[in-house]
């Protein structure tokens, strides 16, 4: 497996690739309105793909806040590749590239049911749930 990052590689391309997973994992899989989906955020956010034999199967992307932190988010495995470590290594990946980027502290917004996966990896859950394209997440935190 190889990661590839939209600093460093070919951001159109890169870019391209991050939204055919998302598609299929949040427009086509959980039903999310593709107007929520696809945000003025995709040209400016770093996006980080996940290729085995040079197909992308998984995807995430960060950027700055309005209060100059980063949000992770758009987290996404197509279904086949689930549950083999791989989301993992995603993250690892980006918190490695964060760092070496000055980035110190993370935030992402998870669904529920991926609470216990951020949790593995040290992220800390913060605030209320809260709604977000029906789907209930809750914001949560790490420092690198």
């Amino acid at each position: 497996m190889e990661i590839k990052n939209s600093l460093q590689n070919n951001f159109e391309q890169i870019k391209a690739d991050a939204l055919a997973i998302r598609k299929s994992v949040f427009v086509a899989e959980q039903n999310i309105d593709i107007s929520l989906e696809l945000d003025n955020l995709d040209d400016v956010a770093t996006h980080f793909v996940v290729y085995l034999n040079k197909q992308p199967i998984a995807t995430a992307r960060i950027h700055r806040t309005n209060d100059n932190g980063w949000h992770l988010q758009r987290v996404a495995t197509l279904k086949s590749f689930r549950h083999q470590g791989v989301a993992s290594m995603l993250m690892h990946n980006i918190e490695s590239n964060a760092s070496t980027l000055g980035i110190t502290y993370l935030t992402l917004g998870a669904q529920l049911q991926a609470k216990d996966f951020y949790q593995k990896l040290g992220f800390i859950a913060q605030g209320s749930i809260f709604l977000y394209a029906g789907i209930q997440h809750i914001t949560m935190c790490k420092f690198l």
